[in-house]
């Protein structure tokens, strides 16, 4: 079947659209891109020293590169360290030109020049099971929201760089081909997304008492990472605090698991997230279309569908007119509370401030070190 990408560009700028070199590919069979040897390379720079499950490796300049001129850097060493502290203390002794940093370190470190906070292109939300009869309720997923205050969870809870954009489409990632305003500025968040306790309290009430409910109670399922545990315990108090007569559970387990556990929907309420591949809305609204895997809470809407359909078929070649179809599209997400967007994470680094041109890109391959150097 034959149809149109109106976004094929930008798909071809991630990773799994690199061009192979089918000699190679069908030299090394299995074991090919098993180590640093077993391909080749037309970037900037080449992979080498790595033998396929060591935590070092180096990207070293790539002399038959086309603009190998460009290029500033001979080497770029790369070294996985485990622990965030460890991590840390080499940075401060002058080992490693940069290191990521865990929530809590950053808050600590917040006035500390060399840290620098990236947006990623992501959406953290949670998922309501709405096979569960209390979900179906319009009224229960809005409290829910209103009961959930999103700048504590940015400014206290994580305290990262996370950001609210009030969007399940990630805050820079596409503009308006016409205006080139954002996308989230051209959205319109509904009431729901607003910390408001009052309302929360009287939605909550009139929902239990449309679906006949007298003990609402469930889960929430988290991963067992720090983040996990910090936004589920958070919520559970929200809510229990918010929603009156509401008893919430957490089970934070491990990151594969939750994934797991997601895809075969079993599981009550969870925090869940999606990371653009590519910078197109497309690449997130797309998994909430009816009977996609990735629809994890299982929210369907006919009329966000077609929307959806006609952004990559009828309006595939009117720019105009398929962004105007996507920011309905998520406006009817949001309004219905399809799912219950939470913040848009950020992440945390310190880096050597004598590092210069280093190109960031929020979603697909993050960092393009073509022309960076020393100072």
């Amino acid at each position: 079947m034959d149809y149109q990408i109106p976004y094929f560009k930008l798909l071809l700028g991630f990773p799994v659209f690199y061009p192979q070199n089918q000699k190679i590919v069908d030299k090394y069979g299995n074991g090919y891109g098993t180590r640093s040897d077993r391909m080749v390379y037309n970037g900037p720079y080449k992979l080498t020293h790595w033998n396929g499950t060591g935590t070092t490796w180096t990207l070293t300049k790539n002399n038959t590169y086309w603009d190998k001129k460009a290029v500033k850097m001979s080497a770029i060493k790369y070294q996985v360290v485990k622990d965030n502290q460890t991590a840390l203390n080499q940075y401060n002794s002058k080992k490693l030109i940069g290191a990521p940093l865990t929530g809590n370190q950053a808050k600590n470190l917040k006035h500390n020049k060399d840290l620098i906070a990236r947006p990623q292109s992501s959406s953290y939300y949670l998922a309501l099971n709405q096979h569960m009869k209390l979900f179906k309720n319009l009224k229960i997923r809005e409290a829910m929201s209103m009961a959930i205050d999103r700048q504590q969870i940015t400014k206290k809870v994580l305290g990262d760089g996370s950001i609210v954009d009030n969007s399940f489409v990630s805050k820079g990632l596409a503009t308006n081909p016409k205006t080139g305003k954002d996308f989230t500025e051209d959205t319109t968040a509904p009431a729901s997304m607003k910390y408001n306790p009052a309302q929360a309290k009287k939605l909550w009430q009139q929902g239990l008492k449309e679906t006949g409910i007298t003990n609402p109670k469930f889960t929430i399922l988290g991963s067992d990472t720090d983040a996990g545990k910090k936004i589920t315990e958070y919520l559970q108090n929200s809510f229990e605090k918010n929603l009156p007569g509401l008893k919430v559970s957490v089970s934070n387990i491990p990151f594969r698991t939750e994934l797991a556990r997601q895809a075969s929907r079993n599981y009550q309420v969870t925090f869940a997230s999606w990371f653009a591949d590519f910078s197109d809305p497309i690449t997130f609204l797309n998994i909430y279309t009816k009977n996609n895997p990735s629809n994890i809470s299982d929210w369907s809407n006919s009329t966000y569908d077609q929307l959806i359909k006609a952004s990559s078929t009828t309006d595939a070649n009117k720019p105009e007119q398929r962004w105007d179809d996507l920011v309905k599209a998520q406006n009817i997400l949001l309004k219905d509370q399809g799912i219950t967007p939470l913040y848009q994470s950020s992440a945390p680094w310190l880096f050597n401030q004598n590092v210069k041109n280093v190109v960031y890109n929020s979603a697909g391959a993050n960092y393009n070190f073509k022309t960076t150097y020393i100072k």
